[in-house]
C-alpha cells in the first residue's frame, strides 16, 4: 500500500487539488491530518470524497480526546457514506505538542484509542452502545448506516510498543510514525508480538511506516523543506527511539517547547542534520528510494508524509515516481490491502 498524508495546513481547495494529483499519480489512500492549528481535516476530506473515485480517505489521525469518540465514528461514517465505501479511520494518541495546547497531553494513552475504535465498530454495525471508561455513552447509536458497515478499516497512529501491541491484535494497520529502517525493525518486532495474540478472524494486518518524505532533484533544498515536520516529530519523540538514533534529548526538548509555544521559526532553525537523518526521507528521488527500500524490508506499505518537498505538487509526482514498485499493491477493494474485517 501506498499512501499520502496531505496537511490542511494549505488553502483547502489546493489540498484537494493535490488529493486528486496523487490519486492520478498511483497513491492508494490519501490521509488529511487532524491539528487544531490547521483548517479542519473533515471538511477537506468531504472535498476529497466528491473530487476522487478510487483512493481510500481518511483523517492521519485523529485522537479520542478532543472530540468524543461516538462523534468521531459518525464523521468516519459520514466520510464512508460520502465517498461510496472508502473511508478508513486513522485514530492515534494525537502529537503531544499540539495537544499539550489545548490541556490534553496528559490524557494521552493506549487505552482512549482502543476503546474509540471498538465503540465505533459497534456503532457502524449498527449497535447501540453503553460505555463507562475513557469515555460516557448511554445508548449511543448511528441512525444511518455507512456502506462498508464493521468492514471500515481501523489503521492506529502510534509508535510506542504497547501501542504498536494493541494495534496488531486489535486492529488493521498500524501507521508507524517512522521513516528509518532501524525504527521500522523495531516496530516489526512489537508487531509480531502482537500478532501472536490476535485471532484469525480479524484476518490480515498491515505495518504501514507513516514516513515524514522531503523529495527534490535539488537535495539540500529537500532537507531544508524537511525541517517543519521533523521538529513536530523530535519534538514528541519518547527517548527510547532518540537514544536509538543517537539525539541528544536536551536538543529535541527544546524543539518541542518551541513548537508547543507556536515559536514555529525557532523551533525549525534547531533542527539538526541528525535529525533530520533520523526522521525524515530527505533528498533526490533516488535518496528517498534507497531509503524507502530498505524500509519495505520491514513495512507492509508506506505513507508518504508532508511536507513532500519544496514544491507540493511536483513532490507527490516525484514521490509516486521514486516509489513506485517498492510495496505491493492492494489486494481489496478500493485500495483497502485487507480484505477481511473484525
Amino acid at each position: 500500500m501506498l499512501g499520502i498524508e496531505l496537511t490542511p495546513e494549505h488553502d483547502p481547495h489546493r489540498i484537494v487539488d493535490l488529493g486528486v494529483r496523487a490519486e492520478a499519480a498511483g497513491y492508494d489512500a490519501v490521509y488529511s491530518t487532524c491539528h487544531y492549528n490547521n483548517r479542519d481535516p473533515w471538511a477537506v476530506l468531504s472535498r476529497l470524497a466528491a473530487a476522487t473515485e478510487s483512493v481510500r480517505l481518511g483523517p492521519g489521525v485523529a485522537n479520542p480526546y478532543e472530540t468524543h469518540p461516538v462523534t468521531l465514528a459518525s464523521r468516519v461514517a459520514t466520510l464512508d457514506e460520502l465517498s461510496e465505501g472508502r473511508a478508513v479511520f486513522g485514530l492515534g494518541p494525537g502529537d503531544p505538542s499540539t495537544l499539550r495546547n489545548l490541556g490534553l497531553a496528559d490524557e494521552r494513552g493506549l487505552r482512549p484509542v482502543l476503546e474509540a475504535f471498538k465503540t465505533a465498530q459497534r456503532l457502524w454495525a449498527g449497535e447501540r452502545v453503553d460505555h463507562d471508561g475513557t469515555f460516557d455513552a448511554d445508548d449511543a447509536g448511528l441512525n444511518y448506516e455507512p456502506p462498508q458497515g464493521a468492514s471500515i478499516p481501523v489503521h492506529v497512529g502510534g509508535e510506542g510498543p504497547h501501542m504498536c501491541r494493541m494495534a496488531a491484535k486489535h486492529a488493521d494497520g498500524l501507521l508507524y510514525n517512522g521513516s528509518h529502517p532501524k525504527d521500522l525493525a523495531w516496530a516489526r518486532e512489537q508487531v509480531a508480538d502482537g500478532l501472536a495474540d490476535r485471532p484469525d478472524s480479524r484476518g490480515e494486518f498491515d505495518l504501514v511506516a507513516y514516513a515524514a518524505v522531503s523529495v527534490a532533484e535539488d537535495a539540500e533544498a529537500a532537507r531544508e523543506a524537511a525541517r517543519p515536520p521533523v521538529a513536530f516529530i523530535a519534538g514528541g519523540a519518547a527517548p527510547p527511539v532518540l537514544e536509538r538514533h543517537g539525539i541528544d534529548p536536551d536538543a529535541a526538548a527544546a524543539v518541542g517547547e518551541r513548537v508547543s509555544a507556536g515559536d514555529f521559526s525557532a523551533a525549525f532553525e534547531r533542527v539538526t542534520p541528525d535529525m533530520i537523518d533520523a526522521f525524515c526521507m530527505a533528498g533526490t528521488p533516488e535518496a528517498v528510494r534507497g531509503r524507502a527500500r530498505a524500509v519495505a524490508e520491514h513495512a507492509d506499505g508506506l505513507v508518504v508524509g508532508s511536507p513532500l518537498g519544496p514544491d507540493l505538487e511536483a513532490g507527490v509526482d516525484l514521490a509516486a515516481e521514486a516509489l513506485d514498485g517498492l510495496f505491493e499493491p492492494p489486494s481489496g477493494s478500493h485500495g483497502s490491502g485487507i480484505e477481511n474485517r473484525t
